[in-house]
């Protein structure tokens, strides 16, 4: 399970700010997951720059965990939001990512991601120096796993295709992360989750035909009957 870290006494800590728009809300005016991982992948982004470090590198998500502070609520249109991000843990080949997000100061989400560098080939490639010097003291010296657990499919599901839209590919030519939330909105017809956990097993890739399936709490995407997302999740 996600520890969901509280920030660091020391080290590098980035603050961003968002207002909740059209796009990111459900009928009834709340934030969706979706939008909440595209707010997390633009403020990695941001911070990243920010560091001044350029390393060629693109940074891919392997699994994010979204929930509900304790006492909070999904924040809804109009809404200002502080997000604040900071490295929690970092592995041989992967590093981990705690983000907050906020409101009048008062932390209402909680995320946590476990990203991977990849180099000019796509294949993965371990920590540089430059990333330790930036988020090693925030971090604390924490190692973490980049160990995903196989996703084995409930007996049961119920299944339907999922089409793909060119608008979800990114620039690596896969589904983008955040758009890998959206069967999952989908799955939860419109009922405010408490908390997920979605993990890129392999990308979702253009071209075949993939299917959602799901069982209570938990979904999965597949092509070919080999799980390429998985997630379990808790409605609130």
């Amino acid at each position: 399970m996600p520890a969901y870290l509280p920030p660091p006494d020391a080290g590098r800590r980035f603050t961003g700010r968002r207002r909740v728009r059209l796009a990111d809300t459900d009928p009834q005016g709340r934030l969706r997951p979706d939008a909440v991982a595209r707010y997390l992948q633009d403020v990695a982004t941001d911070d990243w720059d920010d560091t001044g470090i350029d390393t060629g590198e693109l940074w891919v998500v392997r699994r994010t965990a979204q929930r509900l502070a304790p006492g909070g609520a999904w924040p809804t249109l109009g809404t200002e939001i502080t997000v604040t991000t900071w490295c929690s843990g970092i592995g041989a080949a992967w590093a981990e990512r705690r983000t907050d997000l906020a409101v009048a100061g008062v932390v209402q989400v909680q995320t946590e991601a476990l990203w991977v560098p990849l180099d000019a080939s796509g294949r993965p490639r371990r920590i540089q120096g430059g990333f330790r010097d930036a988020y090693e003291e925030a971090s604390a010296g924490r190692k973490v796993s980049g160990r995903v657990q196989p996703a084995v499919v409930a007996h049961g599901t119920d299944r339907r295709p999922w089409p793909l839209r060119r608008v979800d590919l990114d620039v690596a030519g896969h589904v983008n992360n955040a758009a890998g939330w959206a069967p999952l909105v989908e799955v939860a017809s419109g009922a405010p989750m408490a908390e997920a956990v979605l993990t890129h097993h392999l990308p979702v890739e253009w071209g075949g035909p993939v299917e959602l399936a799901t069982s209570p709490g938990r979904m999965w995407l597949l092509s070919a009957d080999t799980v390429l997302v998985s997630a379990t999740y808790e409605l609130s």
